[in-house]
């Protein structure tokens, strides 16, 4: 049985200053394998935030929500890992971690909230817009091949129905020959 995350502690305070997970645990709680976040650290997705003596990985909850999120784009989204490091790589997402960091450490004022949230409104919504403009990317790709699609499933049907369009410039059967010659060669 896999023991819990372990806790460091500062040498001037008995409360723990952060929740650490070995690279096994965090393969069990996200679900992918050891191998696949050696992987990950190995292109530079991820990082663990400390190496053990004997070579562990350590992961703190920022490393652990980037690996949640990579993982959420491949699966939920498709990405390939370029396309991972491209949106991990943007200044918004930084921005959004750095904000819930400091919002979950510490007890910063009201005030310092406000200006957090605000914060991280303004990175989202930029993100947000990204996203948008990803996804209508996306479908403008995918309406061009859905119409490929038809027209191929057209010229498909025609091929095999030739007598159902003679109009259609595709039909073999009732194009006008450009070369007589070539056309009768097998």
């Amino acid at each position: 049985m896999t023991p819990g995350p372990s806790t460091t502690e500062t040498s001037t305070h008995e409360e723990p200053t952060a929740v650490v997970f070995r690279i096994g645990e965090v393969a069990k709680l996200t679900g992918l394998t050891t191998r696949t976040l050696r992987y990950w650290e190995e292109i530079g997705l991820v990082s663990p935030s400390s190496h053990g003596s004997s070579g562990d990985r350590h992961y703190t909850a920022p490393e652990m929500n980037r690996v949640t999120r990579i993982r959420d784009l491949q699966k939920l989204l498709g990405f390939s890992l370029a396309e991972v490091r491209v949106v991990l790589d943007t200044e918004e997402v930084d921005v959004l971690d750095r904000v819930r960091s400091e919002l979950h450490s510490g007890d910063p004022s009201p005030g310092r909230q406000r200006e957090l949230i605000e914060e991280a409104v303004a990175a989202n919504d930029q993100l947000l817009a990204r996203l948008d403009d990803t996804l209508a990317r996306i479908e403008a790709f995918r309406a061009e091949r859905r119409a490929s699609a038809g027209r191929l499933r057209d010229r498909l049907e025609a091929l095999e129905n030739p007598g159902k369009s003679p109009e259609n410039p595709e039909n073999p059967r009732t194009r006008e020959p450009e070369n007589p010659e070539k056309e009768s060669r097998p």
